[in-house]
């Protein structure tokens, strides 16, 4: 199988927490971060962590890709999640951190834009959306 392509909608704590883990996941390949902030911006927050410390490898910036241990991330600023390139990037999963896209009809502001898939790291909001935590109601899942 295949690695699952992850695009991170909003890097701020759990956006960077998420990337540092995922991005030494042989499984995930991590194709693009969407926030408000610039790039250069986005590699010092990443790099200099209040509570988890100096990042452990290189990062670097070119316009507006992130280079982190040398693998490249394309780095977006888009409001909107449904004029995000998802579909075209081939994006199977969308990690939505923001805390501002947590109801149904938000979310699938991602799935419109072409992801298959959306973790909200929030609580959720008001539509069909489950809360599940791993280990403890992870059996709802269906695949669905």
């Amino acid at each position: 199988m295949g690695k699952i392509k992850v695009a991170i909608n909003g890097f701020g704590r759990i956006g960077r927490i998420t990337f540092r883990t995922m991005i030494n996941d042989p499984g995930i390949e991590i194709v693009a971060i969407n926030d408000l902030t610039d790039a250069a911006t986005l590699a010092h927050l990443l790099k200099y962590d209040s509570i988890h410390g100096l990042f452990d490898g290189s990062i670097e910036t070119s316009g507006k890709t992130l280079i982190v241990n040398g693998h490249t991330f394309a780095t977006l600023s888009e409001r909107d999640p449904a004029t995000l390139p998802w579909g075209d990037m081939g994006v199977d999963t969308v990690l939505e951190s923001t805390g501002l896209f947590r109801d149904e009809s938000a979310a699938k502001g991602h799935i419109a834009a072409g992801a298959k898939k959306v973790i909200i790291s929030a609580p959720p909001g008001a539509g069909n959306i489950k809360s599940v935590v791993m280990g403890i109601n992870d059996d709802i899942l269906d695949g669905s």
